[in-house]
């Protein structure tokens, strides 16, 4: 065995630490439990050869664990594996959603589909992502987006959780690598479809899908060439239900009672009508000349389409917020008492109104009605060879990958109500609303005209049921253009060579070359007034824009009752607008920042008479640019950055092969998330009025961690699986959003003086940790019986994941890491003989916190426990067609946000249930 690494001591305080060292007694349980399985499956007698071969397209769950199975079991390093069956079929629409159901991963989803991905407790920008090994930048950036990858490009995905030296060193909780299909991965000529359609329950819409491989091989010479095209196409049509409430600490309210002084600031209905789609095109053409070469090139194209259209009510309830009663005694008088003279009622408790009930007089009821069409697309291509000769083998890859983030919103329409007047005299033509937030999963207001008396006291007048009753009128109409464009390049060279030294061992070395380049544009226009509307002959009252609109087709209780506005009047208005408009660019959130990187690593893979030992280190020296505009009285000044750092990645796995069929894997790790690209951008916007600036910060380092793993694994044969584990990482440099004094005078301007300007960026706050407990189990009962009888079809894949965490931020306080859960689980019992393939999928995760909050948010920012139950059934008619029905969303769960606790609801959205059926066809 190798000599210890010299960083090895830097590890072992957080194997000393109370949250490992109880994450280890915890995991000593777990694995009782969990062991006690595998050994009942041990002690069943082994099953005939003649039981254990699979037959293609009849046991599609047998088929895709035996081979995840086969592939991590080989792994020199830790990994989950999600593998499609002998047929090349995943049971999942995106790639985010085939994942989700591995030990440690957990999803956050976005009207009702899963998009990102949280390893193991860690935030979602220390995912990476890659495509055959090669790191892709998301178009969002960092943060990877993985409802925009359709599962049918994916022939398995690999989810790396120890990092090692040959993979970048950016990926700090781990990476999710697609593997794409190979035309050698089948005999000869193949062909895959799948086509299917469904229905979605909430608003009565529908769903389709379709995909399509083709593959062949040819005779060239002594070799072979292949060729593998293939195409997939997913469209749903839906509609969803959404409230949302936004909370605020209000300093006026200062009279004893609700004491937290958070109230409800606003209170609306986002009432979504979408089609969401998903197509790809990809294609592999490969040579191999001989056994020991191979030379190819692919191409993958993928796009998610995301097409809205928002019917969005608004309650301003802090409309007149200047005008909250500011007494510090209890409240005088009857009680309760109507509103003082020219006041609303706002967080002021004399009139009855608490935080989650009461009534408003004279606010705004505003509407907005918007269109978008956002598109995110990945464009990848490779081109590489394998070369192996000599013990010596080499592997080289070249990169081009073009991503884009396109937030086009054509138009966005706002109807506002008639001002409030100095005195309140305008309150007459604006509304009075009861409101009622006491149920987490239901928001409710009601309408009302507003009177007011001589004395300027404000009170309740007539019930109205639509808002186009209420005076109101067109006030602004905006169309944006919006697109988010990065262009990475990348060359790798990967050499390895097999030696005797240490008994046996393969020297691996590499060079990588990464140039990535991301730039943001932004282009507007917006008409507002009504003189300018006018003129341009677009009509005021909202009454036009509704009038023959499709009715409400959701199940929200409102208090209220609308027709969805047109959008065929609604473009009429906007190419009005646009004739008598210019688009503009807007240089306030212009950037463009670039990441050249320069990276090199040395490994050795040392196997021994009990396992191996996989060493090493990676160094990266990263170059960042930026440019961005500042607009000052002279005009927009472009502002430029630079800034360079170089790091050191140091990792040490061992795995021991405790029996034939037992493994203990021991991680130590490291690693470093460098800043999103939006956080290194260098410009800064500031509002003279409130005295504040906000911008990127081009000096964020990247957090960096240390990391300890810890896992047992037992294969049962043949094709079981049970593991427990334990994990540790300790974070330094965490980045949060911060608020401080700019304490600068680049910014200053002849009587102007900014220096003392509030800042709000991204900075480096303190230290933290990440530990947890991960448990995983899938077994049939058939491999384990001498009879076949029909019960043995009954099989069980579970997980499960307890985390700790903690982070400090800037201003010291204690929190847990944005995106983790303190538990994840998973179960899905399954049913798979005679040709019926039946799975139950039960997914949950406990709250985790969002993003940091304050005043002006009501606390910090929460998803709610979040629980999916799915189901599957396939049949498979002969081995080359096979029927299938899919339910999704079954428990019909809400996707809840609060704002720092549980009762101040943020948003509460429903989706509906789905039902889709389907064949697919393999020859």
């Amino acid at each position: 065995m190798p000599a210890t690494p010299a960083f090895l001591p830097a590890f072992l305080p957080a194997l000393r630490s109370r949250a490992f060292l109880a994450a280890l007694r915890s995991s000593a349980c777990l694995a009782a439990c969990i062991a006690a399985s595998g050994a009942l499956a041990q002690a069943a007698p082994e099953p005939e050869a003649s039981e254990d071969i699979i037959v293609v397209g009849t046991r599609p769950i047998a088929e895709s664990e035996a081979a995840a199975l086969a592939f991590q079991r080989n792994s020199v390093s830790l990994v989950s594996v999600v593998s499609s069956d002998a047929v090349g079929r995943l049971p999942d629409q995106n790639i985010a959603q085939a994942v989700s159901r591995l030990p440690g991963v957990s999803v956050q989803r976005d009207q009702g589909q899963a998009r990102y991905v949280n390893l193991r407790g860690s935030p979602l920008q220390w995912t990476t992502l890659s495509f055959d090994g090669i790191n892709v930048v998301s178009p969002e950036g960092r943060d990877a987006r993985f409802d925009s990858l359709p599962s049918a490009i994916a022939s398995k995905i690999v989810v790396q959780k120890a990092v090692t030296p040959d993979m970048s060193g950016e990926t700090l909780a781990g990476n999710i690598d697609i593997i794409t299909r190979s035309p050698f991965d089948y005999k000869g000529l193949n062909i895959s479809a799948k086509a299917g359609g469904g229905y979605v329950q909430l608003g009565s819409k529908s769903e389709i899908e379709g995909s399509l491989v083709v593959s062949d091989r040819w005779k060239a010479g002594d070799g072979e060439i292949g060729l593998l095209v293939s195409g997939s196409y997913y469209r749903r049509d839906m509609v969803t239900d959404n409230f949302e409430i936004d909370w605020e600490t209000v300093p006026q309210d200062q009279r004893p009672g609700f004491e937290n002084r958070v109230w409800a600031r606003e209170m609306e209905n986002k009432l979504y009508r979408l089609q969401r789609r998903n197509w790809s095109l990809s294609g592999r053409l490969e040579w191999q000349p001989d056994s020991d070469t191979k030379l190819f090139v692919s191409s993958i194209y993928t796009i998610f389409l995301d097409d809205e259209f928002r019917d969005n009510y608004r309650i301003d309830a802090d409309d007149q917020q200047a005008r909250v009663p500011t007494g510090t005694a209890a409240c005088p008088g009857p009680f309760p008492a109507p509103p003082a003279p020219n006041t609303t009622g706002y967080a002021d408790i004399c009139t009855g109104n608490t935080p989650i009930t009461g009534t408003l007089y004279g606010v705004d009821f505003d509407a907005r009605f918007r269109q978008t069409e956002y598109r995110q697309s990945v464009f990848t291509n490779t081109v590489g060879g394998d070369h192996i000769f000599d013990g010596w083998t080499v592997k080289w890859r070249g990169n081009y990958t073009r991503s884009v983030d396109d937030r086009t919103q054509p138009y966005l329409l706002t109807y506002t109500q008639p001002g409030f007047g100095s005195s309140g005299s305008g309150a007459v033509n604006r509304t009075t609303v009861r409101y009622d937030l006491r149920d987490p999963k239901a928001s409710f207001f009601d309408l009302a005209r507003t009177l007011r008396s001589s004395t300027g006291v404000l009170s309740r007048g007539e019930p109205v049921s639509r808002f186009e009753q209420l005076p109101n009128g067109l006030n602004t109409v905006n169309s944006l253009k919006a697109e988010d464009v990065t262009d990475a390049y990348t060359g790798k060279l990967d050499v390895a060579h097999e030696t005797t030294v240490f008994g046996d061992t393969v020297f691996r070395f590499g060079l990588q070359f990464d140039q990535r380049t991301k730039e943001a544009n932004e282009q507007d226009f917006t008409l507002s007034g009504a003189t300018a509307l006018t003129a341009a002959g677009i009509p005021l009252p909202l009454a036009d824009l509704v009038a023959g609109g499709a009715p409400y087709r959701g199940k929200l209780v409102l208090g209220y009752t609308f027709d969805h506005f047109r959008e065929d009047l609604a473009q009429q208005y906007v190419d009005k607008a646009a004739a008598v408009s210019t688009f503009k660019p807007i240089l306030a959130n212009y950037y463009k920042v670039g990441e050249q990187v320069w990276s090199g690593y040395a490994m050795a893979i040392t196997t021994l008479d009990w396992g191996n030992i996989v060493y090493g280190g990676r160094l990266e020296h990263v170059k960042n640019t930026g440019e961005a505009f500042v607009t000052l009285a002279a005009g927009p000044t472009l502002i430029t950055t630079k800034s360079s750092n170089t790091l050191f990645h140091p990792s040490m796995h061992i795995n021991w092969n405790l029996t034939e069929d037992q493994k203990v894997r021991l991680s130590f790790n490291t690693g470093a998330a460098r800043p999103d690209y939006p956080v290194l951008r260098p410009n800064f916007t500031f509002n003279d009025a409130n005295q504040t600036i906000s911008g990127g910060n081009p000096d964020a380092q990247p957090e960096r961690a240390r990391g300890v793993d810890l896992y047992w694994e037992y294969y049962v044969q043949p094709r079981g699986f049970v593991s427990v584990g334990v994990y540790y990482k300790d974070v330094r440099d965490i980045l949060f959003g911060s608020s401080r004094l700019f304490n600068s005078d680049v910014l200053n301007e002849p009587g102007k003086d900014r220096s003392d300007y509030v800042l709000s960026t991204t900075i480096n706050g303190g230290k933290g940790y990440i530990a947890g407990i991960e448990g995983a189990i899938q077994l049939q009962i058939d491999p384990f019986l001498k009879n076949d009888v029909w019960w043995g079809g009954f099989g069980i894949q579970a997980n499960l994941a307890l985390n700790t965490t903690e982070a400090t931020t800037p201003d010291g306080r204690k929190i847990r890491f944005p995106g983790a859960s303190d538990t994840v689980f998973n179960i899905g019992p399954y049913y798979e003989k005679y040709g019926i393939s039946a799975r139950l999928s039960y997914q949950k995760r406990t709250t985790w916190l969002s993003e940091l909050g304050g005043p002006d948010t009501g606390g910090d920012l929460y998803w709610a426990t979040d629980d999916e139950l799915d189901a599957s059934v396939r049949y498979s008619i002969n081995r080359n067609l096979e029927v299938y029905f899919d339910a999704s969303n079954l428990l019909n769960g809400p996707g809840r946000r609060f704002a720092g606790v549980s009762e101040r609801t943020l948003e509460h959205e429903t989706f509906g249930r789905r039902f889709t059926g389907g064949f697919r066809f393999t020859y």
